[in-house]
Formats: C-alpha cells, sequence, structure tokens
C-alpha cells in the first residue's frame, strides 16, 4: 500500500520514513527474485554443458560435435527448448491460483508457499534420471515462480513508503539479476565437474528456497492485506511496526477506505473485464510486460552460452562470456534503484529502449556480415559483439527489467490489484515460454535477421511508452486513478461519466 508521503483526499502529506523493518521484509522477500534469476541463468549454462546434452539429448550433443553442423542450427532442438520454456507455462498457472491466495491467506503465505515449490523443484533436478523427471522439476520450479512473481512485487510495493516504492520494488529485479550472475558462476565451476556438474547446478536452487522459506516466517504481512482479510487490529500493528511509529492513524484510515471499497467487490476479475475504469491501468501493465519479454532480453540471459558458442566462443570462453554479461545485468540494476524515484519511470523506459535498440542493430548487422553456417568469427568480431550485447544488458537492467514488474505492481487500485497483476505476470510468464520454446527455432531459420526483429519491436514500445504511459513517480498508490488515468489525454475517457457524475454532486445537483 501506499506510505511515505501518501497524500490524504485533502492532499495532505503523510509521514513514511524508510526503516529497518520495511528494508529486511524486501530483502527476504526478494528472495524470491533470486530464485527466478537464478532458475534462468542455470538453464543456459547446463543446456551447453556436454555431460548434460549427451545424457538427456544426445541428438543435440552429435550435432554439437559435428564439424560441418550449421552454426545457427546445431542446437535447435524441441524438446531441449521444452526444458527451458515449461517452467514458464507451470508459472502461468501458478499465478492465477495465487492471486486468489493471496488474497484469502496474505502475501506472506504466498511466499511461503512458493518456496516449497522452488525446494521440490531442486530436488527433483538434482536427482533426475530421465527427461520426464527433469521436466517434472522444471515445472515445479514453474509453480513457484508464479507464485513468487504474484506475490512479491505486490508485497513490497504495499510495505513501502510511496517516496521510496520505486527503488525498494527494484530490490526484486536486483536480486534477480544476482540469481543470474550467482548461476553462471556456479555454471563456470561445475562445467569443470565431470558427469555430475549440472546436478550440482541445477541442485543450487534449494539454497536460496530453504532461505527465502525461513525468512517467510520472520517478515510482516502487509497492513493491507490484513485490514482486506478482517483482521483491522493486526494490520494498523504492522503498520506501525513497519513505520516504525505510532502516528500512523490517516495512513491506515486511507488503507481501510481503500479496503472498504476492494471488499465490496466479490469477483475482481469479472470487475476487470466488465468495468471501463479497470481497462487502462490493466492494458497498460499487460502490455508492459508483453513489450518487456520482447526486447530479446531473456533470450541472452536463457541461452548466452548457447548463443556464444553458435559464434564459435569454445565452451569456457561461451560460460566466461555469460559471466561476464550477467556482471553487467546485476551492477546496472543499481542505476534504476537510485534514480527510478528521481528520474521517474517513463524516462528510464525510454532511454533504455533506444540504447537497447542501439545494441541489437549493430550485433544482428556484424553476425550478418561475419557469421557465416559454417564458420567462426574473427577474435576482434567477437570482442566487439560480446561488448555490445553488455550495452544492451546495461540499457535493459536499469528500465524495462526492473520497471515492468514495478509498474505493474503500482497502477491498480486495491478491490483488483491481485487480478490486475495476475494478468500482468500472466502475459510475462506467456511470453517468455513462447521465446524460449520458439527462440533455438527462430535462430536457425531467421539467423542474424532475428536481432532485427527484436529491433523493430523496441521501436514500436518506444513510441507505446511516448504516447500511452502516464508517469506514476511518487504517486500514492491509492490515489493512482485519480492522478495518473483520469488526467492522462488517452486513457481519461475511460473515466468520463464518473467525472461528470463527481461535477454534478460537486455542483449539488444529482448525478445521471
Amino acid at each position: 500500500m501506499a506510505g511515505g508521503v501518501i497524500a490524504s483526499s485533502g492532499n495532505r502529506e503523510l509521514p513514511g520514513k524508510l526503516t529497518k523493518q520495511v528494508l529486511f521484509c524486501t530483502f527476504i522477500a526478494s528472495f524470491g527474485g533470486f530464485l527466478f534469476g537464478y532458475d534462468i541463468g542455470i538453464s543456459g549454462g547446463v543446456t551447453s554443458m556436454d555431460d548434460f546434452l549427451e545424457k538427456f539429448f544426445p541428438k543435440v550433443y552429435a550435432r554439437k560435435h559435428r564439424a560441418r553442423e550449421n552454426n545457427y542450427c546445431k542446437f535447435n532442438d524441441e524438446y531441449l527448448q521444452l526444458f527451458t520454456s515449461s517452467l514458464y507455462l507451470a508459472a502461468i498457472f501458478a499465478s492465477f491460483l495465487s492471486s486468489m491466495f493471496s488474497r484469502k491467506y496474505g502475501r506472506r503465505w504466498t511466499i511461503a508457499v512458493s518456496s516449497l515449490f522452488f525446494l521440490a523443484g531442486a530436488f527433483l533436478n538434482l536427482g533426475a534420471k530421465n527427461l520426464g523427471m527433469l521436466i517434472a522439476g522444471r515445472l515445479f520450479l514453474g509453480l513457484g515462480l508464479g507464485c513468487a512473481n504474484q506475490s512479491i512485487p505486490v508485497f513490497i510495493s504495499e510495505i513501502s513508503p510511496a517516496k521510496y516504492r520505486g527503488g525498494l520494488n527494484i530490490v526484486f529485479q536486483l536480486l534477480i539479476t544476482v540469481g543470474i550472475f550467482i548461476a553462471n558462476l556456479v555454471n563456470y565451476g561445475t562445467s569443470k565437474i565431470k558427469n555430475h556438474g549440472w546436478r550440482i547446478s541445477l541442485g543450487g536452487a534449494a539454497v536460496p528456497a530453504a532461505i527465502l522459506l525461513v525468512g517467510s516466517y520472520f517478515i510482516v504481512d502487509t497492513p493491507a492485506s490484513l485490514v482486506e482479510r478482517g483482521k483491522k487490529e493486526e494490520g494498523l500493528n504492522t503498520l506501525k511496526k513497519i513505520r516504525d511509529s505510532d502516528n500512523v492513524s490517516e495512513e491506515f484510515n486511507e488503507i481501510v477506505r481503500a479496503t472498504e471499497v476492494a471488499n465490496k467487490i466479490k469477483h475482481p476479475f469479472l470487475e476487470l473485464a466488465m468495468k471501463r475504469h479497470n481497462w487502462p491501468p490493466l492494458i497498460s501493465a499487460t502490455v508492459l510486460h508483453f513489450f518487456q519479454q520482447f526486447t530479446g532480453m531473456n533470450v541472452i540471459m536463457f541461452y548466452a552460452p548457447v548463443l556464444f558458442q553458435t559464434m564459435g566462443f569454445g565452451g569456457d570462453a561461451a560460460l566466461m562470456s555469460a559471466m561476464i554479461t550477467g556482471a553487467v545485468n546485476m551492477f546496472s540494476t543499481l542505476i534504476s534503484n537510485f534514480t527510478v524515484d528521481v528520474v521517474g519511470r517513463k524516462r528510464l523506459l525510454v532511454a533504455g529502449a533506444l540504447t537497447m535498440l542501439t545494441g541489437q542493430c549493430v550485433v544482428g548487422g556484424l553476425l550478418k556480415q561475419y557469421l557465416l553456417s559454417t564458420n567462426s568469427v574473427s577474435h576482434i568480431v567477437s570482442i566487439v559483439v560480446v561488448i555490445f550485447i553488455c550495452l544492451f544488458v546495461f540499457a535493459y537492467a536499469w528500465s524495462w527489467g526492473p520497471l515492468g514488474w514495478l509498474i505493474a505492481s503500482e497502477v491498480f487500485p486495491l478491490e483488483t490489484r491481485n487480478a490486475g497483476y495476475f494478468f500482468a505476470v500472466g502475459m510475462n510468464m506467456l511470453c517468455t515460454f513462447i521465446i524460449a520454446q520458439a527462440f533455438l527455432t527462430m535462430l536457425c531459420n531467421m539467423r542474424a535477421y532475428i536481432f532485427f526483429f527484436f529491433a523493430t519491436i523496441l521501436v514500436i514500445m518506444t513510441c507505446a511508452v511516448i504516447a500511452m504511459l502516464p508517469e506514476t513517480k511518487g504517486i500514492p498508490m491509492e490515489e493512482m486513478m485519480d492522478r495518473t488515468w483520469k488526467v492522462h489525454w488517452f486513457w481519461k475517457r475511460f473515466y468520463q461519466n464518473e467525472v461528470d457524475a463527481e461535477v454534478q454532486l460537486e455542483k449539488g445537483k444529482p448525478a445521471a
């Protein structure tokens, strides 16, 4: 919920400092992001390991070691893609269920349940004896991912003071990047362990999952969630605890007011679909997550070692290059932590997209010119490609990566927040599944033009953000509707009847 500088109905500012309790809860919850990142990073590494390929994907292993195999097609295998993508298919299903579970049982318990799924998936992958067991483990990881991604960004937004909400929410994305980087480090080390290195990589997810499970018992639930479930007194005490102050009555009254409205809505999914005033945040958050995945970033994160091996890097060199991009991703996210509540969401999205566009076009142009079907690119060209991939990753890390999750978690009113956020997360997971399942086939057929495909989408999304997305920086979540969507040049038409009714009431006339 809103905190920090929260305006009441009279636009008075309410106090809300950054406390140790808020920082602790944010850090523990963000381990769900670490697990998301670890699973992204680990899959790309193990799919380039010979022992892993030989055991589960022998056809790919044979093609990889053929001297004259097409560079762009050597890893093209639907089951290898399914190993990566199955996680995200399960996440869509889990996200839908957890949107209802979270409303009934709270954000905290949803986070705890996600950690149990992560643990089950990690142990199944650790002991996998066949492809079925391997995919089953990925499905359990997907269930954990769906629960975590559905609940954690909303959890952080609801406990954060408004003026710090952006920076705190991006801690979730920061831990995603840390997870990717750690996964790359683990893969680099385990690739040298004969026969069982891939097991250590996949089973390593159990460590952060255990931390998340234990930590979930020490964090609080959000005041909004507690009040929404009828635990008003506990909600007030929790608000005092996370604000480290007894002077929270005005903020608590805002939460109660929002909750009273929310509790009148018995079917939030129908409310989203049937009421026009819910469409602007729903469309914006969902389309934002569509664009986030079609930047092409997850292609690089999923298949970085595979991509680098396609360009002729050796196994160790490919993992090392992936590790470098992972490090760039991690450290660049810090830029967003310190700028998002100063510069604003919109400027970062536009600047990031234009920088990513440059990276995609240069990489596509170089590969089109120098990477043919069976050759290797020169050392100089390889270095330039890695530099511009790092430029792309650098820009994504402080723009579309964190801001997709942040904006979607803050734009919905409480009454439709769980349902609305599900559509955003569901779109994210669906697009991630499509890309993970299709990329190696697209690479085989489109070759270097795949980078220009993503570049075209980057142009479209830049125009869409400039024209259609309102700025949400520093606006309390309870007032988001009035101060963004109702005054936006395009979206305000969805609220015209409400505005007319308010004007008539102010004039003392009954609304039509």
